[in-house]
C-alpha cells in the first residue's frame, strides 16, 4: 500500500488513487472530529464550505443552459422512432418516481436546521399561482436571468435556443458541442473539492446551534431517499415490467440489480456503467440493433434517481422554511424536476445541480436553494450511489422488458399465421 504512494507525484495524481468517494467520506469524517476538537473556528474552515457552494452557485446557470442547448441543436428528427416502447416505460418509471418521492416527503417530511435561520418566503399557494409566477419567470431578460439565477428563464431561454440551433450548420453544433463539454469539465473541476467543500460544510453544522445533533436531520433525508428508491427499484419497476411482458418480472429485476446495480453503486457513473449494461443485455440474448440504442439512450434520459433526489431535496427545503405548498403545486414542481432531470446524466452532482430550477418554481432563493446543493454532496455518499445504481439497472430492466414484448407478439403473430 506504501509502495504506491510517490511523494514526488503530483497531488493530483495521488488524490486520484483515492476512490472519489472515500474522498467524500474522509472529509465527512474530519468535519465531525476537527468540531468536536476545536468548534471554535468561525471564519477558515467553514469558508472552505462557503466557498464551495459559491462555486457551484456560479457555475450553475451557465452549466443548465448549455447542456440543454447543445442537447436540444444536436438531437435528429424522427431519431428512435423504433424505440417507442423503451422511451415510454423511461418516463413512466420516472414520473411513477417522482411522485412516489413527493408522495413519502409528505409523510416523513424532512428538514435541514442550518435553512431554519434563513430568510422567510412565501411561496405560491395554488397551482395557478405557480404557473402566473412561472410564466413571469420565464419571459425574464436572459442577462439578467443569470445574474439573478433565474433558472426557470435560464431553461426557457436555452431551449429556444436549442431550437433554433438545429437548424444551423454542423459545424456550429460541434461548436456548442464543445461549449458543453468545456463547461462540464469546469463542473467537474469544481465538484473534485467536494471533499473539502463537505468538510467546511459538516464542521459549521456541528459548531452551529444544535451541534451534532444537526447530523440527524441528514439521516432522515437519507432514509426518505433510500427507501423512496429501494420501492421503485422493488415494487414500481417490477410492475411496469409485469404490465410489459405479462410474466413475473423478478428474476429479471433481480438478476440486473445484481450484475448492473451493484457495479453501479460503486462507480456511481452510470456512463462509466455503459460497458456493464452492454455486456448484461448480451447475456440476455436481447437485440443488439435494440440495446446498442437503448441503453446509451437511458444513460443520457432515463433517470428515476434523480428526479426521486431533486423532489425531495426540494421538499425538504420547504418544509424548513414554513413554506405551505398545495399537492397540485408540488405535482407541478414534480414534473418539471423529472423532465429536467433528463439533462443530468454525464455530469458528476448532475441532479444536485438541478435543486435551484425546482426550489425556484416555490420562490425558495438562489443562495438557500445552493445550501441545499452542499448538503446534497454531504449525504451523497449514499444518495448519489443509490440513485446511479437506480438509474443503470433500470436501463436494462426496461429494454429487456421492452424486447421480451416485442417478442411475445412475434410468437403469437406466427402462430396465429
Amino acid at each position: 500500500m506504501l509502495e504506491s504512494f510517490n511523494p514526488k507525484a503530483p497531488l493530483a495524481q495521488t488524490l486520484n488513487k483515492i476512490p472519489f468517494i472515500l474522498q467524500i467520506i474522509i472529509g465527512l469524517a474530519f468535519g465531525v472530529l476537527v468540531a468536536y476538537i476545536y468548534p471554535d473556528d468561525k471564519t477558515v474552515i467553514p469558508t472552505f464550505g462557503t466557498l464551495f457552494v459559491k462555486a457551484l452557485k456560479a457555475v450553475a446557470p451557465l452549466l443548465i443552459f448549455v447542456l440543454v442547448t447543445s442537447a436540444i441543436a444536436k438531437h435528429k428528427s424522427g431519431s428512435q422512432t423504433n424505440l417507442k416502447p423503451i422511451i415510454a416505460l423511461y418516463f413512466a418509471g420516472m414520473v411513477i418516481s417522482g411522485t412516489l418521492a413527493l408522495g413519502l416527503s409528505y409523510l416523513f417530511p424532512s428538514t435541514f436546521t442550518e435553512l431554519a435561520a434563513s430568510e422567510n418566503v412565501s411561496a405560491p399557494k395554488g397551482v395557478v399561482e405557480v404557473l402566473v409566477n412561472f410564466v413571469n419567470q420565464a419571459v425574464e431578460n436572459p442577462v439578467s436571468a443569470f445574474i439573478n439565477c433565474n433558472f426557470v428563464a435560464i431553461l426557457v431561454w436555452s431551449i429556444a435556443l436549442g431550437l433554433m440551433f438545429r437548424v444551423s450548420k454542423e459545424s456550429t453544433k460541434l461548436v456548442l458541442d464543445d461549449v458543453a463539454t468545456a463547461v462540464s469539465g469546469v463542473i467537474r473541476f469544481v465538484i473534485r473539492c467536494a471533499p473539502l467543500g463537505v468538510f467546511g460544510l459538516v464542521y459549521n453544522s456541528c459548531t452551529q446551534e444544535g451541534g451534532f445533533s444537526n447530523l440527524l436531520n441528514y439521516v432522515h433525508v437519507v432514509g426518505v431517499l433510500v427507501l423512496t428508491m429501494f420501492i421503485v427499484a422493488l415494487i414500481f419497476n417490477p410492475l411496469l415490467v409485469f404490465l410489459t411482458t405479462g410474466s413475473n418480472p423478478y428474476p429479471l429485476v433481480f438478476k440486473c440489480l445484481v450484475k448492473s446495480g451493484l457495479t453501479a453503486f460503486f462507480t456511481r457513473s452510470s456512463a462509466a456503467n455503459l460497458p456493464v449494461n452492454m455486456a448484461l443485455c448480451e447475456e440476455l440474448k436481447l437485440k443488439k440493433e435494440t440495446y446498442s440504442i437503448s441503453i446509451p439512450l437511458g444513460c443520457t434520459i432515463n433517470m428515476s434517481g434523480a428526479g426521486i433526489t431533486i423532489v425531495v431535496m426540494t421538499m425538504a427545503a420547504a418544509h424548513t422554511l414554513g413554506i405551505e405548498v398545495s399537492f397540485g403545486a408540488a405535482f407541478l414542481m414534480c414534473i418539471a424536476s423529472v423532465l429536467c432531470a433528463c439533462g443530468s446524466s454525464g455530469v458528476a452532482g448532475g441532479s444536485l445541480m438541478l435543486i435551484p430550477l425546482a426550489c425556484s418554481i416555490f420562490g425558495i432563493p438562489s443562495d438557500v436553494a445552493m445550501q441545499v446543493v452542499g448538503i446534497g454532496f454531504i449525504i451523497g455518499v449514499v444518495q448519489d450511489s443509490c440513485e446511479t445504481a437506480l438509474n443503470s439497472s433500470t436501463d436494462v430492466i426496461f429494454t429487456a422488458a421492452s424486447c421480451m414484448r416485442a417478442e411475445k407478439k412475434a410468437l403469437q403473430n406466427k402462430e396465429n399465421a
